[in-house]
């Protein structure tokens, strides 16, 4: 069985605001992850689509060698960075982090214009094979930190 670490954890508390990095977070049915902006805005909707967003370092690296560009992953506005594995590109899929949190992949997380406006080209260069991330629903609540296992159930 293949498994990577999480290597990163960020939120949003406001639409459009700054990004905050963290070292552990708590991840729930009710919220996305604690504090984020969008995960809560999720947690009200039906099918909670994009509660979550998670994105893979090889696939942010490749994206910034394509792009010329030189930027931490976060301001990719994504959730959970994940190293070291590959996620099936299925919606479906089940993810899970850490000993409990258990994700569901509902899509592809289709970079947005913000991206070109960081560093030209870097939308264009996040397209290809899901390297914009992955968005995702929480099956199961759970406490990650940076470091934590994951894997594809």
């Amino acid at each position: 069985m293949t498994t990577g670490k999480l290597a990163g954890i960020a939120r949003h508390a406001q639409p459009k605001g700054p990004m905050e990095t963290l070292g552990v977070a708590s991840v729930t049915v009710a919220e996305g992850v604690r504090g984020d902006f969008r995960g809560a805005r999720a947690a009200m909707r039906p099918g909670r689509k994009r509660q979550v967003t998670l994105i893979e370092v090889d696939g942010w690296q490749s994206a910034l060698v394509e792009a010329g560009a030189s930027i931490d992953w976060w301001q990719s506005r994504r959730n959970l960075l994940v190293a070291g594995l590959r996620i099936p590109r299925e919606p479906g899929t089940l993810v899970q982090i850490g000993s409990s949190l258990v994700l569901e992949v509902t899509s592809e997380c289709d970079p947005c214009e913000r991206m070109d406006a960081l560093h030209d080209g870097l939308r264009l260069a996040m397209t290809p094979d899901w390297r914009g991330g992955f968005a995702a629903r929480v099956i199961e609540d759970g406490e990650v930190a940076i470091g934590d296992e994951v894997r594809i159930l």
